[in-house]
């Protein structure tokens, strides 16, 4: 199985500007998938906190539901603004001890910046798990590209 799904989207803005829109406002344009829940509840509200007061390598990815209870779907594995940021990345139906990884760059294009996510690690979700839907794998990734093509049309509009 290939392991990983690309996307890439252009946007509007300079790199520091979508970085900082990606991160900062990440609440604002993130859009959930019922296919890749971060949590067996509805919904919340997504965010990066920082380790120790200040955003970067260490802090966590969460999401906050409405009563207020926090889940960490991931920790910050690279910070590099306004070009690079890679995090772990997990889901509510995956196995207790599996992660997968998001990189995410951002390059300028002329007055546009290009943003790319590679997603990876997906071959480490056991065959049987509920995280695969019952899908085959190349149909697993195609709906994981689709809704990181979504993600990224959805920053593009806010940044």
């Amino acid at each position: 199985m290939t392991s990983k799904v690309f996307v890439a989207l252009r946007v509007r803005a300079s790199p520091a500007r979508a970085f900082a829109a990606f991160v900062g406002e990440i609440g604002a344009w993130w859009r959930p998938n019922t296919l890749f829940q971060t949590t067996p509840r509805p919904p919340g509200r997504l965010s990066f906190e920082p380790l120790a007061g200040e955003l970067g390598e260490g802090g966590r990815l969460v999401e906050t539901l409405a009563n207020g209870k926090v889940f960490e779907i991931g920790r910050i594995l690279a910070w590099e603004p306004p070009e690079r940021l890679v995090f772990s990345w997990r889901q509510a139906s995956f196995p207790p001890d599996l992660s997968t990884e998001v990189e995410v760059r951002f390059e300028a294009v002329g007055e546009e910046t290009r943003v790319s996510v590679e997603h990876r690690g997906f071959d480490r979700v056991p065959a049987g798990s509920a995280a695969r839907h019952g899908f085959p794998d190349a149909l697993l990734l195609q709906r994981l590209a689709e809704w990181w093509r979504d993600l990224l049309e959805g920053l593009a509009a806010r940044a």
